[in-house]
């Protein structure tokens, strides 16, 4: 991927150093990453609980251990990775800026949060376990860096690719939200059951994706920055983060009534859709 060339982002906070008192650190000092994302995860398939409420009953286990933050470790590889994010960023604000008035919308450009370990944020606070997130509250995303080395390390999704898919799915969350897309759906999921709830959320997600391969085609094509094997490399993302690959990876049976994120099949294929066509109107995941 070509991003060294490409403008930076005016609109990234870094917020690694600031004190996240009672954050994400447990115990002897332990992070949780994508391994205890799968715990979560596999007990939150077993009995039906929250995954953030499990997360919250962790924090809260040994309400006797000083909950200590480290500040963030500026290395060269962090400071190369944040160089890296507020060159996608500025990516997308560029092509969501001249596309999304095409479709009726101003693009109002988001603010990105790099944190470490747990944040605070409009839509309350949240940890580093969750994975980066969008809260539409603020009209934030929020990413700890940690992340895209779980990412490679844990789910095998290298790449520089790999990495902007992920913010480019976040600001597709963000796209959803201007459109007021965002707000029908939590609005939906408020009078359905739990499954009916989960199908919304699936479907919400698959466009984000969707979107996220929108963003590249018009990038791609305002400044050809693919290179050979970029595609497959968020592609390959969109798999390791599907909700049958996770419950797999967390020894459990396959649940699709419980996904929330969609397959990794259906990953895949939205964001190709949105890639390959670059048409917000194709990205209608909830046309039946």
């Amino acid at each position: 991927m070509r991003w060294e060339d490409g403008r930076r982002s005016d609109n990234l906070e870094d917020e690694r150093d600031a004190d996240t008192s009672g954050g994400s650190r447990f115990g002897g000092g332990g992070r949780i990453g994508i391994g205890g994302i799968i715990i979560v995860l596999a007990v939150s398939f077993l009995t039906g609980q929250n995954p953030l409420q499990l997360l919250g009953m962790i924090q809260g286990a040994n309400p006797d251990t000083p909950q200590q933050t480290q500040p963030a470790a500026h290395t060269a590889e962090s400071e190369q990775q944040k160089d890296f994010v507020s060159s996608v960023l500025a990516s997308t604000e560029d092509t969501w800026g001249t596309l999304l008035p095409q479709y009726g919308r101003q693009y109002e450009q988001p603010k990105l949060v790099l944190f470490t370990g747990a944040v605070q944020s409009a839509c309350g606070s949240a940890q580093s376990a969750m994975g980066p997130f969008y809260c539409p509250g603020d009209h934030k995303v929020y990413l700890d860096l940690d992340f895209f080395r779980e990412l490679e390390g844990k789910l095998g999704a290298g790449g520089d690719f790999a990495r902007a898919y992920v913010i480019g799915h976040e600001i597709g969350h963000h796209v959803q939200n201007l459109l007021g897309t965002s707000a029908k759906v939590s609005a939906a999921e408020q009078r359905s059951s739990k499954t009916n709830a989960n199908k919304l959320s699936v479907l919400l997600e698959l466009q984000a994706d969707c979107y996220a391969g929108v963003w590249a085609h018009h990038a791609n094509q305002q400044r050809a920055m693919l290179e050979s094997g970029d595609i497959e490399e968020a592609i390959n993302a969109a798999a390791a983060v599907g909700d049958d690959r996770l419950q797999q990876s967390a020894g459990q049976a396959v649940s699709p009534e419980s996904f929330t994120h969609g397959s990794s099949q259906a990953r895949m294929h939205w964001f190709q859709i949105g890639i390959e066509q670059g048409d917000l109107n194709a990205c209608n995941t909830f046309k039946s």
